[in-house]
């Protein structure tokens, strides 16, 4: 079992892979990862991934002769909340064991391996929660290379009991008898651990030899091999149309711009919509990137009075997203129209968007947030959409983007969440508090700039918070806003920790926004990680 506070948990978690296969590239070599709603199921696939072997999360309860058709290398079976003995647990397909295609349980996965293949699983008589030593009893495939006492990552309530005379044991902790096995005859692998999170050293040398020696994956996927095929995917299916793509500012539609760009050339429309919500001189950036650049088919839709109209008096965080969301879709749709023989409407939804989303609605994922990316949308939507980058995480966006000639002044900068400035305004959203809270969001990226920390910083920002303090400017009393900044730090955005950056930069940013914007009289430093809070504040 996986607890919420586990330091390297991921908030949310992840539904079925999105699109049927054929709308996808397809990969000479595959895993499946089935995600049994496991925190942790983003992270074996980019584990995976990081093996140069493609990887996709599915559905815990995929047939197995849609596995077979699929021709996955192996199947990674992924941890998860329940209780393997409860009647409502989530199962697999029992036939996928008999198929003869590698399979790799982790923790709730080694217990439902096992407990199909007549093994019994238990509450444990003590819980591992944290660091363990494992001692390898076996050098079978897995452990090859691995040390004979290695730290791993425990992080279960349950455990598997007893195996049948088919499994043999390969590792075990002081309180876990039954740490890793191998079944005899089959090629289905067990681990009570987590080998995909950093606390577990030797977990990429073990995935690493699934893939290798039991999978026979050549780890020959690229990114850029990816990037050719979803170019050629795309462009078949977009055959003569138009496709349409809503840019943000942000790196994600840029990239996804850039995709379509190469892959089908002047056929390619976007709109950026400029809301009022985005940071400082970002649209005037994007303007002269795409018009410039790639010489794109541009239309820039002015909605700033709109968007206020619509969030005045709006405090709630989700009822902001649903009606940014609304005046978005309502602002596009009327510029789209405009647009002759569009039937495609391009996003750049990425995967984390996605798992927090909640996108399957029969899944077992939990929504964290609504992103207006994958929400919001009308039922009754004109268009074919198109995602390119839904498979992806952030890091790999980045990667493509610089394979396709993006700048790096685009592909580096901040992400930046689709509501914009207004989920960062913690309150009633005005244009004179968006005005504020812009020019102080503008200095915390010109210091860290300042200090080289941009790429070490994954992701920065002011918060302006619906809050005022006392203070004293000039011998005079003040009673003013306050304001917070948020870095954090993480390869996939779905876990973080906040950024300790040195005092004289954070003195620098403090001095800067209270002597230079006008109504803020106080900043704080977020020190809380995700989880259990998240990246954003709404």
């Amino acid at each position: 079992m996986t607890p919420s506070h586990a330091p390297s948990a991921a908030a949310g978690t992840a539904p079925q892979s999105a699109g049927p296969a054929s709308s996808r590239p397809q990969q000479a070599e595959r895993i499946l990862v089935l995600d049994f709603g496991s925190q942790y199921a983003q992270l074996i696939a980019r584990r995976v991934r990081e093996q140069h072997v493609y990887c996709e999360i599915v559905r815990h309860d995929i047939s197995a002769e849609r596995i077979r058709s699929l021709a996955p290398r192996g199947i990674i079976l992924s941890g998860g909340p329940s209780s393997v003995y409860e009647t409502s647990a989530p199962r697999c397909d029992p036939g996928l064991f008999q198929l003869g295609i590698p399979v790799l349980g982790i923790c709730y996965g080694m217990q439902l391996a096992c407990d199909a293949l007549g093994g019994r699983v238990g509450r444990a008589a003590a819980r591992e929660y944290g660091r363990a030593v494992c001692e390898v009893l076996e050098v079978d495939t897995l452990f090859s290379g691995v040390s004979g006492h290695t730290e791993v990552w425990m992080s279960h309530g349950d455990q598997v009991t007893d195996v049948s005379a088919d499994f043999v044991p390969l590792a075990r902790t002081a309180t876990c008898p039954l740490a890793a096995v191998r079944h005899r005859t089959l090629p289905v692998f067990g681990l009570q651990f987590h080998p995909e999170v950093t606390h577990t050293p030797a977990g990429g040398t073990i995935l690493g030899n699934f893939l290798r020696q039991s999978c026979g994956c050549s780890g020959s996927w690229r990114l850029d091999d990816f990037a050719d095929s979803m170019i050629a995917d795309m462009r078949q299916r977009v055959g003569d149309d138009r496709v349409i793509c809503g840019l943000s500012g942000g790196v994600d539609s840029a990239v996804v711009a850039a995709l379509l760009s190469r892959a089908i050339g002047d056929r390619l429309s976007c709109i950026l919509v400029d809301n009022g919500l985005l940071r400082k001189g970002e649209a005037a950036t994007v303007i002269e990137e795409f018009s410039s650049h790639f010489k794109t088919d541009l239309h820039v839709v002015p909605g700033e009075a709109l968007f206020l109209g619509v969030l005045a008096g709006v405090t709630d965080p989700q009822e902001k997203r649903r009606r940014i969301g609304k005046a978005f879709v309502d602002c596009f749709s009327a510029e789209a129209a405009k647009i002759q023989g569009a039937r495609f409407l391009a996003q750049g939804t990425l995967y984390p968007d996605v798992i927090e989303s909640g996108a399957a609605p029969d899944g077992p994922a939990a929504t964290i947030k609504l992103h207006h990316n994958v929400g919001g949308l009308p039922e009754d939507l004109q268009f074919e959409l198109i995602e390119p980058l839904r498979d992806l995480f952030k890091d790999e966006v980045r990667q493509l983007g610089l394979q396709l000639g993006l700048p790096e002044r685009i592909v580096w900068r901040h992400p930046f969440p689709g509501p914009g400035l207004a989920v960062r305004c913690l309150g009633e959203v005005t244009k004179p508090r968006l005005d504020t809270l812009r020019e102080a969001d503008a200095i915390v990226l010109e210091e860290l700039e300042r200090a080289g920390l941009m790429r070490r910083v994954a992701q920065a920002f002011a918060v302006l918070l619906p809050v005022q303090s006392v203070g004293v400017m000039g011998d005079a009393r003040t009673y003013d806003d306050v304001l917070a900044v948020r870095a954090v730090e993480t390869e996939d955005f779905m876990t973080a920790d906040w950024s300790h950056l040195p005092y004289e930069v954070l003195a620098r940013i403090s001095t800067r926004v209270i002597n230079e914007v006008r109504g803020v009289n106080r900043v704080v430093y977020d020190v809380s990680s995700k989880p259990p809070a998240t990246i954003e504040w709404e």
